[in-house]
């Protein structure tokens, strides 16, 4: 019976996204609140970029009825009124609304980096409150435990770089969400197995509102007014959610000597592609003497799309990578130790990305 709470908080999500995207494109197009074209850009005519509006307040609603429906009609055994449980959800209220606020403001008028950066790490400090932080690395080059003042200052640095992962990966229509749809489908069906179902309404809620905003990001006709982006507000919303699940499904359970790292390993793998593409991105930045936090287009979509790809073509090929990885970590975890598998997925990525670079080649010299 839990199970149709769990789709209903699916269902819900994307019944009001259907109702509440169309008003914020008709808003947006009254009020011509664009993010208009430039040589860094992808699209070539003006889109409303307020679709991350949608996100938080659909996700809101739809998580907190559920969980209240849940608890009226009893039908949990699971311990979810306990004040850990109910304080966590709380405090990740709390920062995800100020992340959204920001979000908001940043996709209205602008806002710097730096603000930007000190109201995640602010937020990032509520979720440790009440325990989610790394208690451990799941056996990560010999580490098991980690005590609270080595835990918290990790979690935070992790936070802030999963929420700007996303953001940076949001380059191309339909790619942000889309890999986030790929993660929260996976980091959903774990918290079922694992019987964190709080957790599980909450990822299928996200998943929910992102279905009907992928279709109008993707399939959208701008010239109709039909098109939208989901700006910071979105991105910025989902990299602290994603964040939230992956850091607590990440360290559950862990076994008696502290190597996790089957849980944690799947866990990261969702995020796999926009994590190793900030790394990427950030040394490359930094090798060319430039500023690491100003945009550029050397980021993964940029280098498919210079080799001659379309940019429908990029996408299925990012999604099969982002796929390629979450499958074999999840076959060779039980197998390999977790140090040597993050080895091998550094590896794979690295090899991959020579054989983009000389695809470009390739591709500029046919040119």
């Amino acid at each position: 019976m839990i199970y149709l709470f769990i789709l209903g908080s699916f269902l819900l999500s994307a019944l009001l996204g259907l109702i509440v995207i169309p008003n914020i494109l008709f808003i947006s197009y009254k009020k011509r609140l664009f993010d208009k074209p430039d040589a860094r850009k992808v699209h070539t005519l003006p889109v409303p970029r307020l679709g991350g509006v949608s996100f938080l307040p659909v996700i809101l609603i739809s998580t907190c009825f559920w969980i209240g429906l849940l608890y009226y009609c009893s039908l949990s055994d699971q311990p979810l009124t306990t004040p850990d449980v109910a304080c966590s959800f709380l405090f990740f209220s709390c920062g995800s609304m100020m992340l959204y606020l920001v979000g908001v403001a940043d996709d209205l008028i602008g806002v710097g980096y730096r603000y930007k950066f000190a109201v995640q790490i602010l937020a990032s400090l509520l979720l440790t409150f009440m325990g989610e932080y790394f208690h451990t690395l799941g056996g990560l080059c010999g580490l098991s435990y980690l005590p609270r003042w080595a835990g918290i200052p990790l979690t935070v640095v992790i936070i802030v770089y999963i929420t700007n992962a996303i953001n940076l990966i949001d380059g191309i229509d339909g790619l942000a969400s889309g890999l986030s749809c790929i993660a929260l489908a996976v980091l959903g069906t774990m918290a079922i197995v694992h019987e964190q179902y709080l957790h599980a309404i909450l990822a299928l809620a996200t998943l929910g509102i992102l279905i009907p905003f992928w279709f109008y990001n993707v399939f959208g006709n701008a010239r109709r007014g039909h098109k939208l982006f989901m700006g910071d507000a979105g991105s910025l919303t989902l990299g602290f959610i994603l964040s939230f699940l992956v850091i607590h499904l990440g360290t559950l359970t862990p076994s008696a000597d502290g190597k996790s790292g089957q849980q944690m390993v799947l866990a990261f793998s969702t995020l796999i592609v926009p994590l190793f593409d900030v790394v990427r991105v950030v040394l490359h930045r930094l090798r060319e003497g430039k500023n690491p936090f100003l945009p550029d287009k050397n980021h993964f979509h940029h280098k498919l799309l210079r080799t001659g790809m379309r940019v429908r073509g990029v996408l299925i090929t990012i999604f099969s990578v982002a796929l390629f990885f979450i499958v074999f970590n999840l076959l060779l975890a039980p197998f390999v130790d977790i140090t040597w598998l993050l080895v091998s997925n550094i590896v794979l990525w690295t090899l991959m990305q020579w054989g983009i670079n000389g695809a470009i080649r390739r591709a500029n010299i046919e040119k």
